[in-house]
């Protein structure tokens, strides 16, 4: 496979990084990696906040309107650009994903909050009010504590992460009016977990059902109930996220991503891509320039 489009680590955006970390005032860190506006992406966890702008991001090519109170998260592996308008400002934190493991006993913290569920429509939250009061203020001390670090400075940065974590997580209950968790929602969790893991060789509802020891019909069901969408939509639409993001990268040949994505024949993988995105792999690159 060809070098796609920008893949950036944490090393390379920051003089400083510290076990695993970035942290930055978003205007400082545009200043310095201007280029950043084409599409690209991280190995890394990504959150901006943004205290002052406009203009537009897009995650997954999907555009938001920025605004002042925003705040946007990705995972690895997702692909994103922006375009602002005027003056910009906020904070920046970027993360490895080991950032927490050695901090806390509870093993996949982090895929259990909704905003780095890697669901577009939770990625971006806009605050209000004491929730924007008190996010501004935590950042403010996550930029205090590594501008005169201690022996405990990295703890103490960890712990206003989660402070933030735990703000953000309570609004997106509050506005998305989340139902408690059941066993069938567990269910779904797991199988879109399997799904990130499994999309490039396994396509069909049944193999993830035996992964999850329910029958493929109830997988079925799950899904309906709680999405309105069937099980093999969930995958095929998994499978066209990938080969949009390789898309993106014009080295990159229509044969080598159907390779890729396990497809042995060219024409099934564009008729396949058609039918879900509504135009030709060809096409939408041509929508990229």
């Amino acid at each position: 496979m060809k070098k796609g489009f920008p893949v950036y680590d944490i090393c390379t955006l920051s003089e400083y990084q510290q076990h695993d970390i970035l942290v930055d005032r978003f205007a400082h860190y545009l200043a310095k990696h201007h280029d950043l506006h084409f599409p690209h992406k991280h190995n890394f966890y990504h959150l901006v906040y943004f205290s002052k702008g406009s203009g537009t991001h897009h995650i997954d090519f999907k555009s938001f309107t920025v605004k002042p109170g925003q705040i946007y998260f990705m995972v690895p592996g997702q692909v994103h650009s922006w375009f602002f308008e005027g003056e910009t400002d906020g904070y920046i934190i970027n993360f490895s994903e080991t950032l927490f493991n050695s901090f806390l006993l509870k093993q996949g913290y982090l895929d259990n909050l909704p905003f780095f569920s890697g669901d577009i429509d939770d990625a971006v939250v806009n605050l209000s009010g004491k929730n924007k009061s008190a996010v501004s203020h935590l950042f403010e001390e996550i930029i205090n504590e590594t501008q005169q670090p201690d022996r405990y400075s990295f703890d103490a940065v960890r712990i206003l992460m989660m402070r933030i974590f735990t703000v953000i997580a309570r609004t997106h209950i509050n506005t998305a009016n989340t139902p408690q968790v059941s066993y069938n929602h567990t269910l779904l969790t797991n199988f879109r977990r399997l799904i990130e893991q499994n999309f490039v060789q396994s396509k069909l509802p049944k193999d993830y059902a035996a992964l999850l020891y329910i029958t493929p019909n109830h997988l079925n069901a799950i899904c309906n109930d709680i999405l309105g969408t069937p099980a093999g939509e969930l995958i095929r639409q998994r499978v066209i996220l990938e080969a949009k993001r390789m898309l993106v990268n014009p080295k990159t040949t229509i044969g080598e991503i159907a390779g890729y994505l396990g497809f042995d024949d060219n024409s099934y993988f564009t008729r396949f891509f058609k039918k879900q995105a509504g135009v030709t792999p060809e096409e939408f690159r041509h929508t990229l320039k």
